[in-house]
């Protein structure tokens, strides 16, 4: 079905070309603008046109790809019926494909066969793939076309956006508030064109786009599957001549003698190298030990003096590692002390604090008994006078 695609291109123009239209008062008589709508139609046009050129050619590409699926039909069912290699049924036979495109090249195919058939078969085996491939779907397609077709269809909404705006524009020239408002319905007119022509360009340029690429994709694969039956079930065998054969011997026996007598020189080369580095080794350990004898005493001493000053070291260090521990654990207990202490004298100052507001609440307290005592006497001193 996916080859079949391309006839939804055609409901959904005529669904565009009636919407634009109706919005354009076509229908009922009423045209708010002229050139708004002969700028839609225009387009519109166009665009029907590429269509139709597409539609033209996604034909004859499905014409090709149905003509491969009869073809592989065909191979099978010969196969079930003879067993053997098909070649021979394939050979001379015209009109394989009843595709004047596909005959043709497997025309070609044939002949080039012919000329490398010797009487002990084929020379030299050629791949059918070399005529009957994916470049000559493309030609029959012609995608050098279609691949051009959205990016066509986009620029062309991108051109009506321009175009529109640049309608409205030139029509808007007011100079105050007064004038600004008679020109509004010119600009909008304009802006309407630059929004059509936007939306249902992208929108067919969407579309086409996912039609096209699916079918190029299924011609693919009906090319694929009638290859890979051809190879399996008819595609010529190959048989080299008799000279080809002595030769290719010779070559072979050549080849494993130079091997054998390069594996003999390598073998004696080896042992010999082997004899010569145990010697070198053995004259160099001994010079070695000679001459350098003492030195090499002198450094064992070193290094043996500097391994036990390292161990004093690492000693050393671990021994302050636990004095520092101590102190660490010395410094929490204070730390400890000192939060207690200083939590208790914050619970002292309270107690003083409380102590201090009951003596001030009693000296108030006796300071008034005393001032009415004292004006007792008074007034009884005052009586008795």
């Amino acid at each position: 079905m996916r080859s079949k695609l391309f006839i939804l291109l055609f409901p959904l123009y005529i669904l565009v070309l009636g919407f634009i239209l109706y919005i354009n008062g076509v229908f009922t008589g009423s045209v708010a603008s002229l050139s708004n709508l002969v700028i839609n139609v225009g387009f519109l046009v166009v665009i029907g046109i590429l269509f139709a050129i597409s539609t033209a050619c996604f034909i004859r590409l499905n014409g090709c790809s149905d003509a491969l699926v009869k073809a592989a039909d065909r191979l099978r069912k010969e196969q079930q019926e003879k067993g053997n290699s098909l070649w021979e049924l394939y050979a001379e036979r015209k009109d394989v494909f009843h595709n004047p495109a596909l005959d043709e090249a497997f025309e070609k195919y044939q002949k080039r066969m012919a000329r490398r058939y010797t009487k002990k078969g084929y020379s030299e085996s050629c791949d059918l793939e070399e005529y009957i491939n994916e470049d000559l779907l493309d030609r029959i397609a012609s995608t050098h076309y279609n691949s051009a077709i959205a990016g066509t269809l986009t620029g062309l909404g991108i051109l009506g956006t321009f175009l529109g705006l640049s309608m409205g524009l030139a029509s808007f020239n007011g100079n105050d508030i007064y004038t600004i408002s008679d020109n509004v319905g010119p600009l909008l007119d304009g802006m309407k064109v630059a929004f059509h022509t936007s939306v249902y360009g992208i929108f067919f340029s969407l579309v086409f786009n996912f039609i096209y690429r699916s079918i190029m994709a299924d011609a693919y694969e009906k090319l694929a599957e009638f290859t890979a039956l051809f190879k399996e079930y008819a595609a010529p065998g190959t048989a080299l001549s008799d000279a080809n054969e002595r030769a290719m011997l010779i070559y072979q026996a050549n080849m494993a003698n130079s091997m054998k007598a390069i594996q003999e020189l390598m073998r004696g080369a080896a042992t010999e190298q082997v004899k010569g580095v145990d010697m070198i080794v053995r004259q160099f350990t001994e010079q070695m030990s000679q001459t350098m004898g003492a030195d090499f005493e002198k450094l064992g001493r070193t290094l043996n003096y500097a391994g036990k000053t390292l161990e004093q070291t690492a000693r050393s260090y671990q021994d302050m590692e636990a004095v520092t521990r101590q102190l660490q654990e010395a410094n929490r207990d204070m730390l400890r002390g000192m939060s207690q202490f200083l939590q208790r004298q914050e619970e002292l100052a309270g107690k003083l604090e409380e102590q201090e507001k009951q003596l001030e609440t009693m000296s108030k307290f006796l300071n008034d008994e005393i001032t009415n005592q004292l004006y007792t006497f008074n007034q009884m001193r005052k009586t008795y006078e």
